[in-house]
């Protein structure tokens, strides 16, 4: 899965472009962060918590995320106490079968680890296993129907359904198996403790010596990191056992059955579990930067002036001069107040209808509502700092289309805000290249 910086970052991207409202200002905040050292993908996480600044979205992402965890440990929990009953159950008996025992701990258990080997050799493609999506739905484990809830279930299926996935859904199947020889493991270790044993074995095909080369074969590995292994007398006098055998040779059998769970069962499956946590690592999902959303924030931070010897000049299509027409007019403030509340008095003279602040889609309806029924020029003030981003410029489009004698954008200093000259000169060459698309009017001297 993505980070957690990555995740807030991608969610911020998501509800973005769904023109959700945000604690802070993400135009405001992208334009402070310009400045500001650090590589593209630092400065993309720090944009992302500043936006989120009342940790909404972050909360979001961690409910999530915890209860995802809370069932996996919940899981592992349940096999634990599971594999701990199983053996319980089977260890009532005060004389036991050995190979027996061992078949009921290893057999399965082994069976399934070849078989998970030999798949992983045979797929070496990335396809993600679509049961991921199924076993665990991110939609399911959040009850809000809120923008933000949606978007976060969202982003995680869309995670789950990532290649790397495969290695996760792995790394998830090998941790419950550990669980469940874990559970065993205490189980044999406790029974041991409070009880005494006899260990046989039984056979109607095999003989003593076959069974004296299988035992050595068997007791190999866990001879090598010390545990006992019985040797060959007491093979031949644990045929057959009925009653009380002799506490050294009961040893053996008890250390060799402790030995042969942890080498052939537990330590097996951490080396795959640690394997499949080290590819999931290897082929983790990551943040997307090329993407058109994230490159207009990476070009417009990267855009710098320089010296005029090594100015190359490009020609940057100039918005046509705002024309004042006679009669009516409609001046509005787009979404923010301005302190300054004479800010159109270059219409002075004229027939002039103060709309206020075009806030929400309620106001964008009755003002074209207005317009429809109204012959009159407008003129729309804009802060200087605001970036004539994609939703800006929908609603500058709608109220040019019903605004019957044209419409005019005056951009208007903040003295509140420090922008220097470069950063001027790049937002006014912004304003003039999309406004000259529409042939929308533009007031030459409001940032000057």
């Amino acid at each position: 899965m993505l980070s957690k910086q990555d995740q807030l970052t991608e969610l911020v991207r998501e509800l973005e472009t769904q023109n959700h409202v945000f604690a802070a200002d993400p135009l405001l905040i992208t334009e402070k962060l310009q400045d500001e050292s650090g590589n593209p993908i630092q400065k993309l996480h720090r944009r992302a918590e500043r936006i989120d600044a009342n940790a909404q979205l972050a909360s979001t992402l961690g409910k999530i995320d915890g209860r995802i965890k809370g069932i996996i440990l919940v899981m592992s929990i349940v096999w634990c106490i599971s594999g701990f009953l199983g053996l319980f159950t089977l260890l009532q008996a005060n004389v036991v079968n050995f190979f027996y025992v061992l078949v009921c701990l290893l057999g399965f258990h082994t069976v399934m680890l070849v078989g998970w080997l030999l798949l992983t050799l045979v797929n070496q493609g990335d396809q993600s296993p679509s049961i991921v999506t199924s076993f665990i739905s991110p939609r399911a484990l959040v009850r809000g129907k809120d923008d933000v809830t949606m978007a976060a279930a969202s982003l995680y299926e869309r995670q789950l359904q990532h290649t790397g996935m495969r290695w996760y859904l792995s790394k998830f199947s090998h941790q419950l198996w550990l669980a469940t020889l874990t559970g065993m493991l205490f189980a044999i270790i406790f029974l041991l403790i409070v009880r005494q044993y006899s260990f046989s074995w039984e056979s109607t095909l095999l003989s003593d010596s076959t069974l004296m080369t299988l035992t050595h074969w068997l007791g190999w590995l866990p001879n090598m990191v010390g545990f006992s292994v019985p040797d060959s007398d007491a093979v031949v006098q644990s045929r057959l056992v009925q009653g009380t055998m002799p506490l050294t040779i009961a040893r053996q059998w008890a250390s060799l059955l402790i030995g042969s769970l942890l080498m052939y069962g537990i330590v097996p499956r951490a080396i795959a579990w640690a394997f499949c946590a080290l590819m999931f690592r290897r082929k983790k999902m990551r943040l997307d930067i090329k993407l058109p959303y994230y490159q207009k924030i990476l070009n417009f931070w990267q855009r710098k002036v320089v010296d005029a010897d090594d100015f190359e000049e490009k020609i940057v299509p100039v918005a046509p001069v705002a024309q004042v027409a006679h009669g009516q007019k409609l001046v509005a403030l787009l979404e923010y107040p301005y302190e300054d509340e004479h800010w159109y008095q270059f219409s002075v003279g004229h027939q002039i209808h103060d709309f206020g602040i075009l806030d929400d889609r309620d106001d964008m309806e009755r003002l074209l509502s207005y317009l429809e029924d109204n012959d009159v020029q407008v003129l729309i003030g804009i802060h200087a700092q605001a970036l004539p981003d994609r939703g800006t410029m929908r609603k500058l489009d709608k109220i040019a289309s019903h605004a019957k004698q044209g419409l005019i954008v005056q951009l208007l200093k903040d003295n509140n805000v420090t922008m220097n000259q470069a950063a001027k000169s790049a937002r006014y060459d912004q304003w003039q290249t999309a406004l000259a698309e529409r042939q929308i009017g533009l007031v030459a001297d409001s940032i000057s």
